[in-house]
Parts: C-alpha cells; structure tokens; sequence
C-alpha cells in the first residue's frame, strides 16, 4: 500500500493592485490570513512593508511590489514575472485609485485631471489585456470597485474618471461573462478611510463600516 504524503498543493495567488491603505490594505490582509499568496503592488514602500509584516504575524505569505500602476513598463514587466513564477492568477483586486480633490467643475485642475485619468481609467485599460491570460490560466475572477459619484457637486474629476472606469469594467464583465474570466463589480459600504475623510470632513466615523469587515463581505462573494 502506498502511504506516500499527497503533493502540497500551491497556495491561489491574489494580485492586490492599491494594497497600501483602506479597502486594499484590508482585503490583502484578509486574502493572506486566509492562505492565499498575496502580491501586494502600491507606491508606498512602508506601508506595504507594514502590510507584509501583518500576513505573516497571521501565518500568511505575501510578496510586496513597490509599483506605480501608471507605469506600463513597470505593469508590463510585472505580468511577465507572474507568468514566468506562477503561470497563472487566481484574482486580481483592484483598488488603487486617484482621488483627485473636491472641486467646482468650472475650477477643474488640468493636472489633477491628468494624474486621475492615467490612474483611474488608463491604467485600468492595460491591466486588463496584461491579466485577462493569466486570470484565464487559473478560471480566476477579478474584482474591482464601483463609487457612484458621477454628476455630484463638487466630484467632477473624480466622479467622471471613476464611471469611466467602472463602464470600462462592466464592458469586460459583459463580454466574459461566458468565456472567463469571471468580473466582479461591487459597491463597498462607506468605510472611514483616508480618501473618505477628505470628501467628507467632520462625518460621524463611528458610523461607517471598518474595512476589515468590509472586506470580510466583499471576499465571502468570490
């Protein structure tokens, strides 16, 4: 009789795009604590730094990726190593985002515009088409996060870049819906991070849903 062990199966590998802080921060921490083998891309070294330190306090394994998702070479170079090292994606979260200030439409920053286009919308764009194969490879699912601002006072850069995004995805969605992979679309509750604190000064942050637990919601869908 054969009592050779099983093979160990390799942990499902989760890229978390925005992983620094809020919602992103949570869910990679969530995804690891789970088992799941988090890649973690933002632009801040310590933080990621922090986040990594927290999966593996819970027995987790994370590989952090110090990245500005504007960067196409850096995102381009960023697929080919998951390609080469894993061969596959089991799900992309993406929730980086440029959260450009609050501001009249008629006193529209060109710069902010600028900065909330390449991340919102054209970074979205390429890592579609870079991640689509690699999501294929594993039957993965993506994730991504919908904000209905769009035609509020006061959000126009931010509300117009993010719906664009958001029709982006959606477009994607439709158009997967039968060959993979599977797209996810959700709206997270309000949750007290950063980016909230400046749209909204002085809210009552009692009142809103930690993310932890907002993303205990969001992964239980997946």
């Amino acid at each position: 009789m054969d009592t050779a062990p099983a093979p160990k199966l390799a942990p499902k590998l989760a890229l978390v795009t925005g992983a620094s802080r809020g919602l992103g921060f949570a869910m990679a921490e969530r995804l690891g604590a789970s088992g799941w083998h988090v890649l973690a891309v933002a632009r801040t070294t310590g933080a990621l730094e922090e986040l990594d330190d927290a999966i593996q306090a819970k027995g987790g394994a994370c590989t952090i990726a110090p990245l500005d998702i504007t960067d196409e070479g850096a995102m381009g170079h960023l697929a080919q190593q998951i390609l080469a090292r894993w061969g596959k994606l089991d799900l992309w979260v993406h929730a980086a985002i440029q959260a450009a200030p609050l501001a009249p439409a008629a006193h529209t920053d060109p710069k902010e515009l600028d900065r909330s286009t390449a991340c919102n919308i054209r970074a979205t764009a390429q890592l579609i088409p870079l991640l689509t194969p690699l999501l294929l490879a594993a039957k993965g699912a993506a994730m991504l996060f919908d904000d209905p601002r769009a035609g509020e006072k006061f959000f126009g850069v931010y509300g117009a870049t993010k719906s664009a995004q958001i029709a982006l995805a959606r477009s994607w969605q439709a158009e997967s819906a039968k060959t993979g992979p599977r797209v996810l679309i959700e709206t997270p509750a309000p949750m007290p991070t950063a980016t909230r604190a400046r749209f909204f000064p002085g809210e009552d942050r009692a009142a809103l849903t930690p993310p932890g637990q907002e993303a205990d919601r969001l992964l239980a869908l997946i």
